[in-house]
């Protein structure tokens, strides 16, 4: 007979997870169906939502037949997703073109634009949080300027997760943390801003309904149940942005844990009781996917994103060898890297690639090799880049310290943590140890505690997090690495401020 089991599914950039999970947090199956990524312009990211939507029905029918269950044993469903991105709907539910991503850095002008509307001043006070590219508000206004017979025709913005969530439930509805990386929403009083909303030119009932985290958003449709083979009427949990949720499936649930993760993007997460706001907004202040709970955390855009790029341009024939034989590409990268000194004899890399936003919320930074000599060769560039991930992290580690953060434990999670020598490398540069996760996948395993705690298998997210979370042993910093990397990060942390004008100029070539 089936026992009770809840599904996790996150929307991902490169494709969509579904994972199956028993109450005690015990897999029982995963899947995962990958989409493209359209760049029709550089620095622009796109995606079409109706993608999504065919990988959520693929991954929901094989994790369903890989359990061998019954649908009707799924209790309780929770969303995941790609933070950010505005997928625009007309009257009918229609996307209306295709959805502009996280990673998209189209919209500078209209960041600033907002931001002048708003009262620089008063950003704080609104929204507690600056308004950058990625965030979905310029998207909207871009999409106003530039093109208006589309923007005639919106009726609705959803975020990546929000529109499976429509497409599951015909429910138009979304969560706190996600709506928080919007620049659109109060993230003190957890609702949305009007002030924003009336300073951007946005009208409010484009908006979906939000909640917490936890709370049933809707149940599957008959249509839903049709295409994902999921059972009518079950329960769909508001879920959380991916990176709440990924803190969820690592246990960031309490004061003093921090999860460092490294995906396609890279991000320091901290837990707080209170809304603490950075004066300086260097790091994000975004509502917690824990109810009345909030976290602060700071995002590198090219993290694990750094590391493909150089799988992709370095080791192609690699790549092919290892697809061929089962082995892990990444595996090869790191044992080159692991070949070279720390430091990487003076090579240094900067992981701008798409632009960053922690310290520096700049879409006009670009990728910097700095200090390549003759003696460099293929492993140097492969553990620089490991090393320059590391030292981009660490500035979040800095201000944290600044704004009084404890940190009394580092879980590392996402694929970089599966390397232990790019967690000997981060603990290295950041002096904190770091812990691998005994089960790390990542934001589903945290939207599906969401689900148990939403459906009443948990009274809360932190008792959930408490009997499901496990972390194994912790690689602490080498004393004898210690001086290189002080070197190495000062020359580092010099680089951005001496290239910046020049990484506006080549940005209008």
């Amino acid at each position: 007979m089936d026992s009770s089991y809840y599904l996790g599914l996150d929307i991902g950039t490169s494709g969509t997870k579904a994972l199956l999970i028993t109450a005690d947090g015990a897999v029982a199956a995963t899947a995962t169906a990958e989409y493209p990524l359209s760049t029709p312009r550089p620095q622009w990211a796109e995606q079409y939502p109706l993608d999504w939507w065919n990988a959520v029905c693929q991954v929901s029918r094989s994790v369903i037949a890989c359990a061998n269950i019954s649908a009707g044993a799924i209790k309780g469903i929770g969303l995941s997703g790609q933070m950010h991105g505005s997928v625009f709907l007309d009257a009918h539910g229609d996307v209306i073109r295709p959805a502009i991503l996280w990673c998209d850095q189209r919209t500078q002008a209209e960041c600033d634009w907002i931001t002048e509307q708003a009262g620089r001043g008063n950003l704080v006070r609104y929204i507690g949080n600056p308004v950058l590219t990625g965030f979905t508000a310029p998207k909207i206004v871009w999409l106003r300027r530039n093109e208006p017979d589309a923007y005639a025709r919106v009726r609705q913005v959803l975020l990546p997760k929000d529109y499976i969530r429509w497409k599951l439930t015909g429910a138009f509805a979304t969560e706190v943390s996600d709506a928080s990386g919007t620049a659109l929403f109060d993230v003190g009083q957890r609702r949305w801003s009007q002030p924003m909303l009336d300073a951007a030119g946005i009208p409010a009932s484009w908006m979906p309904a939000c909640a917490e985290s936890v709370v049933v958003s809707g149940s599957i449709t008959a249509d839903a149940a049709a295409s994902t083979g999921l059972a009518i009427g079950t329960p769909v949990v508001g879920g959380a942005g991916d990176q709440a949720a990924g803190a969820v499936g690592s246990g960031i649930v309490e004061t003093g844990i921090v999860s460092s993760t490294v995906g396609t993007s890279g991000v320091v997460f901290a837990y707080a009781d209170l809304p603490a706001v950075d004066p300086g907004l260097r790091v994000h202040t975004f509502c917690h996917a824990v109810p009345g709970k909030w976290h602060t955390m700071g995002v590198v855009l090219s993290a694990g994103g750094s590391l493909r790029w150089l799988r992709d341009t370095f080791y192609v024939a690699e790549s092919a060898l290892a697809k061929a034989s089962g082995a892990d590409i990444y595996n090869v990268i790191g044992d080159e890297a692991a070949g070279v000194t720390a430091g990487s004899e003076g090579l240094i890399f900067l992981p701008y690639l798409t632009g960053e936003r922690t310290p520096h919320p700049d879409p006009h930074a670009r990728g910097v090799f700095f200090g390549i000599t003759l003696r460099h060769g293929r492993p140097h560039f492969a553990r620089a880049v490991l090393e320059g991930v590391a030292y981009a992290l660490a500035d979040t580690f800095d201000i944290f310290r600044d704004l009084g953060v404890a940190i009394t434990q580092v879980r590392a999670s996402g694929g970089g943590a599966k390397s232990k020598l790019w967690r000997q490398i981060h603990a290295n540069v950041t002096g904190h140890p770091h812990v691998p996760l005994h089960v790390d996948e990542g934001p589903a395993l945290g939207v599906a505690l969401l689900a148990a705690v939403g459906t009443g298998a948990y009274d809360s997210v932190a008792d959930a997090c408490r009997a499901v979370v496990r972390v194994g042993e912790a690689t602490g910093p080498d004393p004898a690495h210690l001086d290189v990397y002080t070197h190495t990060r000062a020359v580092y942390r010099a680089l951005y401020p001496a290239l910046k004008d020049q990484f506006a100029a080549i940005g209008n070539v």
